[in-house]
């Protein structure tokens, strides 16, 4: 069965390939987008980004109500844990969100076809589903995500050994867990577990956590998670996991010595890596790299005449917000519309708590680069807002040019980083100087205030410390 040709095919409902659909019905593209189940939204918002963030959320509250209202003078006593009902409301906050994106499709005219793409040549996806059909299409963008990496040794088994998607649906608080790998989504995932009631461990084989973060807000952020009970061994990595009726025995080897530790559950979170299984590109003569990505070029057009490639299947950052705006630069770029994408200007978040937010080049990286830097710091500890609201954890940390003053990174460890970062992207999105920040006018009291504050410090001229 075949149709009269699409403007465009994206394949993956994630992100970066919704975002791109909708963007391209809106320059007036007849556009299909393909998901290989009912589930839009991708792994962001059905396994990944927003069901971890409700968690996130639910265990914070949890936490707080535990013990953490004291300080304000609120008594709390007989607080439960009622798990079940918190993954129900993990569950409707997904299914709001993907009805959401069902609507926005349907309301740009986006067709919203489910089952297994697979390039035939050409101009030619075959679409093997409910229904299945051959789509003929004037582009295609290949928009299919990532997938977790599995570890040599340590095999997922969805039980005992578990990815990022079974640690968001455990039936029960595993009594102590080890967590494989301290990047944000180990961190993240430790963090609930952590807040509801399991002994957490976490071994990474960097010699910091979040690798390739700032080291000085990195080793703050360790610091503490360490008094929220999380326990770190760096320079460690698992060897082995063997699984039984009723733990896992995991084999560590760390920098002087190894041991064999027992645990209920084991959470892999090192890394993700480029999903192109079953995608036929060999019928259209696209390779991978080395790391298994699809190579494009500044327009994101493969070697394949036609075809495109966006988000985690592409060079950089696995983040969706970098995914979102490279379908927006691409279909806008195929409609001969400036499309742009500001890599300098992509912020990192651990949604841990605190918060640790990046937006440019760390101190260390700056340095590397050839610049020489001038750093502004400023602790929420001196801040009103932040005094009040009993969180007082972290600092802001801008980075900039010795030279020209114009700001390089800037690292938000604290309340509201995730927040607070945006007002650094947009700095850097501009190449503002640290002067301008520190000239804005920032509303108090306000957390914001501490972004103004570490501006000053760039020049030692902070106010309140």
């Amino acid at each position: 069965m075949s149709q009269s040709p699409y403007d465009l095919v994206v394949i993956g409902a994630g992100p970066g390939g919704y975002v791109a659909a909708i963007r391209a019905a809106q320059l007036g593209m007849r556009v299909a987008c393909i998901e290989k189940d009912h589930s839009l939204g991708g792994t962001c918002l059905n396994v990944g980004c927003i069901p971890s963030k409700a968690l996130l959320e639910s265990s914070e509250l949890f936490a707080e109500a535990s013990g953490g209202l004291a300080a304000h003078g609120i008594r709390v006593s007989g607080v439960e844990l009622d798990l079940d009902k918190m993954m129900k409301r993990k569950g409707r906050v997904v299914n709001a969100l993907t009805k959401g994106v069902a609507g926005l499709f349907k309301k740009n005219g986006v067709d919203h076809l489910v089952g297994k793409a697979r390039l035939a040549g050409p101009g030619k996806v075959e679409l093997e589903g409910e229904e299945s059909q051959t789509l003929e299409a004037k582009r295609i963008l290949i928009a299919t995500g990532s997938a977790p990496i599995e570890l040599p040794g340590v095999a997922f088994d969805g039980e005992r050994v578990v990815s990022s998607t079974e640690a968001l649906c455990f039936e029960n608080v595993p009594e102590n867990m080890l967590v494989v790998g301290a990047g944000a989504i180990g961190l993240e995932l430790g963090s609930v577990w952590a807040r509801l009631g399991s002994k957490v461990s976490v071994v990474e084989l960097a010699d910091q956590i979040v690798p390739g973060a700032d080291r000085e807000l990195a080793e703050l952020l360790e610091r503490s998670l360490h008094k929220q009970g999380l326990r770190f061994r760096l320079q460690t990595s698992a060897q082995s996991a063997e699984a039984g009726t009723s733990g896992v025995r995991v084999s560590i080897k760390g920098p002087d010595t190894e041991s064999h530790e027992d645990y209920d559950v084991v959470l892999v979170a090192v890394g993700r890596k480029a999903y192109t299984d079953g995608l036929g590109l060999d019928t259209v003569g696209i390779t991978t790299d080395e790391r298994g990505r699809i190579p494009v070029d500044s327009d994101y057009r493969t070697s394949a005449e036609g075809i495109h490639a966006i988000g985690d299947v592409i060079a950089g950052p696995m983040l969706a917000h970098k995914a979102e705006e490279e379908g927006v630069a691409a279909v806008e770029k195929m409609a001969g519309v400036a499309g742009h994408v500001n890599y300098d200007a992509v912020a990192s978040i651990v949604y841990t708590f605190p918060e640790l937010a990046s937006v440019g080049m760390s101190e260390d990286g700056a340095r590397s680069a050839g610049h020489e830097v001038k750093v502004g710091k400023f602790p929420f500890m001196a801040n009103g807002r932040a005094r009040c609201a009993g969180h007082t954890e972290g600092m802001i940390k801008i980075v900039a040019d010795a030279t020209t003053d114009r700001v390089l990174g800037v690292h938000v460890l604290g309340a509201s980083a995730s927040e607070l970062i945006a007002e650094a992207a947009v700095a850097v999105e501009f190449s503002a100087t640290a002067e301008d920040l520190a000239r804005s006018v920032h509303a108090h009291p306000t957390l914001s205030e501490a972004m103004k504050e570490a501006a000053l410090a760039v020049d030692g001229r902070q106010i309140h410390m």
